[in-house]
């Protein structure tokens, strides 16, 4: 089985299954690096190396692992699937948007402020419904791009080992890459290396997001806005998907008890409800876009 075929048939499975409900591999995968983080980081005390030599152990077992597993006949193409399926989280994004929508569709503010935190690592608590919607909306753009769009490239690119390479990586960033007392030496590998795998498939997502909407001024966001933003890889996603969908994104937000003045995004009014289901749009008709052209570029090869 092709690869691309392969990535079909994973995009389809998450489509249709979403996450595992029970044993998800992520979950174990996230009591290993807890573990290895109480044993090279204790009380906060690593160091680059120790971040290093933790990430190693972390996530080239597996993804050596992977390797062995795709060349076997019969299993290979099956492990391909398995693992595009156990990275993706394009469904599990959709059902924790659109709770979100549709509590503030029927005006119960609580209700989507704790629907919103699921998505958030920011304070909800004192939200407005415009605070609510612009949350989500950048919760969908943003990860849509970490959790969908570098799993599917990363596949694209290298088959199951990249993907499982990527995933265990982002994971580790999520779990590690912080930079507060704890983790600002010791993550510092997880948090780069992380940036390193998104570098090219977060330019190509803020194309497709502006290939999908308002293109001209996607495009003028993501040339103007995004160098401001402090992250280099999630500037260009959100600057060119609020620019496709003609918002204004980002402005303050409360982040483990501080606050951050962040710059803006976006040009147009304030985000609703509805913006989170366009965002949710842009996101699966990139994937739909992304597989279409790799149907074409396969069959023009072949």
């Amino acid at each position: 089985m092709s690869l691309i075929l392969s990535a079909v048939a994973g995009v389809a499975l998450d489509a249709a299954l979403g996450e595992p409900k029970r044993w998800h591999p992520l979950v174990g995968f996230g009591k290993l690096a807890n573990r290895l983080e109480q044993r090279f980081n204790p009380s906060g005390g690593g160091w680059r190396s120790h971040g290093v030599s933790a990430w190693c152990l972390a996530v080239l077992p597996f993804t050596l692992l992977t390797v062995l597993l795709v060349q076997l006949p019969w299993v290979g193409w099956l492990v391909q699937i398995v693992a595009l399926y156990a990275a993706l989280g394009l469904r599990s994004l959709d059902q924790h948007a659109q709770p979100v929508a549709q509590a503030l569709r029927l005006g119960d503010l609580p209700l989507a402020r704790q629907r919103v935190g699921y998505m958030v690592s920011r304070r909800t608590e004192d939200l407005d419904a415009t605070g609510v919607a612009r949350a989500g909306t950048e919760s969908v753009l943003e990860n849509g791009s970490d959790a969908v769009f570098a799993a599917l490239f990363w596949f694209l690119v290298a088959g199951a080992p990249g993907v499982v390479l990527y995933r265990l990586s982002n994971t580790l960033d999520a779990m590690w890459g912080y930079r507060n007392q704890r983790f600002e030496r010791f993550g510092w590998a997880a948090a780069k290396i992380d940036d390193g795998l998104n570098y090219l498939p977060a330019r190509l997502v803020a194309l497709t997001y502006a290939l999908l909407g308002r293109t001209a001024l996607a495009i003028r966001c993501w040339q103007r806005q995004a160098p401001q933003w402090d992250s280099p890889n999630a500037g260009p996603v959100m600057a060119a998907g609020a620019g496709a969908l003609g918002v204004s994104l980002g402005g303050a937000a409360v982040y483990h008890g501080e606050l951050h003045q962040r710059p803006e995004l976006g040009e147009g009014p304030s985000p609703r409800a509805r913006d989170i289901e366009r965002a949710m749009n842009l996101v699966w008709g990139g994937v739909l876009l992304w597989l279409l052209l790799m149907l074409i570029v396969e069959v023009c090869i072949a």
